[in-house]
């Protein structure tokens, strides 16, 4: 199965991505602004349900692939590089919006803000892209069952996501508060994320399978 090296340097672009201002983040931070943390806490509970639909497609589509296609590793190589710099240029490009400047929503239900959550998160590419491009690149065959493997990653992203999103969407008031005081904060936070999504994609352009 998987070992360490491999599991940290998924964590560390799972890390990178749900840290990275999208459409789930700037969701679950407005909701939780507006409407309060639970608010933020039920929409959060429909976009892990997502992920989880999300796993088990990509899972099972991918040990199909990886093993028909020869080229296919490669191919989802290059194009989760090419993601993670479109998703770099988003963060640092003129005038990119930080998930913290408030999105105003109206008060929902909690059966509409779960499934608001939920329908978010499904329609992401970059949540497509993730587990399409980048999750093939940290299975290897040689190693026993690509099911497994794929299953023990999502299961890995899936954990960090809901962590890193559950303190947000509990935090997400003050963080807004202070970064509107100090709006050279938000310029930080862009560089550092483009910075750090850059490097991944290096990594990954540059680091074939063994």
């Amino acid at each position: 199965m998987l070992d360490l090296s491999q599991l940290a340097g998924f964590a560390l672009i799972a890390l990178g991505m749900v840290l990275t201002p999208g459409p789930n983040m700037m969701y679950l931070v407005s909701r939780s602004i507006c409407q309060g943390r639970r608010a933020g806490l039920q929409s959060l509970a429909g976009v892990a349900l997502a992920f989880v639909l999300y796993v088990l497609a990509a899972a099972a589509g991918l040990s199909a692939l990886l093993f028909a296609v020869p080229y296919a590793y490669d191919a989802l190589r290059f194009a989760g590089a090419a993601y993670l710099l479109y998703l770099a240029w988003q963060a640092l490009k003129p005038g990119a919006r930080s998930p913290f400047q408030l999105q105003a929503l109206p008060a929902d239900s909690p059966r509409k803000l779960f499934l608001m959550g939920f329908m978010t998160n499904l329609l992401n590419p970059k949540t497509a892209m993730l587990y399409l491009s980048l999750l093939p690149q940290f299975i290897d065959p040689s190693r026993g069952s690509v099911l497994g493997q794929a299953l023990v990653l999502g299961a890995v992203q899936i954990a960090i996501s809901v962590t890193v999103n559950t303190m947000v969407a509990s935090a997400a008031g003050s963080i807004a508060s202070v970064l509107s005081r100090r709006p050279r904060w938000i310029t930080v936070q862009r560089w550092l994320m483009g910075s750090v999504l850059t490097g991944l994609a290096a990594r990954l352009a540059l680091d074939a399978r063994r």
